[in-house]
């Protein structure tokens, strides 16, 4: 969870959120290098006199046409690669769908037989000690860990996004459409998200949790919720 002095992303909880910090690490990188190498060659220029060899060198212009090709390659390949890991979902463990409403979200979790139920957030009086104002809510998605997770998201009156940082999932749910996504958490937690598309004037009151627990535990939840 992210806290107010923080700079940084949150810790990766999922394999694409440590593909995401890792290229966003790369990209940090080469921006640094190429304002770097920019601010030597005016600070160059500043302070040294201009020669007539720089006028016409056919071996510059060469290079400053040939590196920024290679630059934008080496920023394309990984982005191209972690962008299609994001859109592959194979054989899913568990299937879960997630319909956001005004202002809350419902979920169903389509492998069990009536096992559904709606998410509101706890008002600011009700919370107890230790839980964080605005994240907390009523009833958490439960998911196994280190298990493939495929949800189905969409909703029922405007638009909705449902986002958890943490594991690098943002995906718009949208009237009358089916956007799927999925993950894999790697530990056991509880990861915070919200609503990340301006809904209405709740916008802000509309938060998930997401609680990773070993398999047997969560075999436990579900029996005792569909029973």
């Amino acid at each position: 969870m992210a806290n107010h002095s923080q700079f940084g992303f949150q810790d990766a909880s999922s394999p694409i959120m440590e593909e995401l910090v890792e290229f966003h690490d790369h990209a940090l990188m080469v921006a640094l290098t190429i304002c770097s190498l920019v601010l030597y060659l005016l600070t160059l220029m500043l302070m040294e006199k201009l020669s007539s060899n720089t006028v016409d060198a056919q071996e510059v212009e060469l290079i400053w046409t040939i590196l920024p090709a290679i630059v934008l390659i080496l920023l394309a390949l990984p982005s191209l690669q972690i962008l299609y890991m994001m859109d592959e979902i194979d054989e899913p463990d568990l299937t879960l769908k997630a319909i956001g409403h005004q202002w809350y979200w419902t979920y169903e979790y389509t492998d069990f037989k009536d096992l559904t139920f709606d998410s509101y957030m706890i008002p600011t009086t009700e919370l107890l000690p230790g839980h964080f104002r605005l994240l907390e809510v009523d009833h958490r998605v439960v998911i196994p860990m280190e298990s493939s997770i495929r949800i189905i998201i969409t909703a029922d009156d405007v638009l909705h996004s449902w986002a958890v940082p943490t594991l690098g999932v943002k995906t718009d749910a949208i009237p009358g459409r089916l956007n799927q996504t999925s993950f894999i958490t790697t530990r056991p937690g509880i990861f915070y998200g919200q609503c990340s598309e301006i809904c209405g004037a709740n916008h802000s009151y509309m938060p998930i949790v997401v609680e990773s627990t070993p398999l047997p535990h969560f075999e436990n939840w579900s029996s005792l919720l569909s029973s």
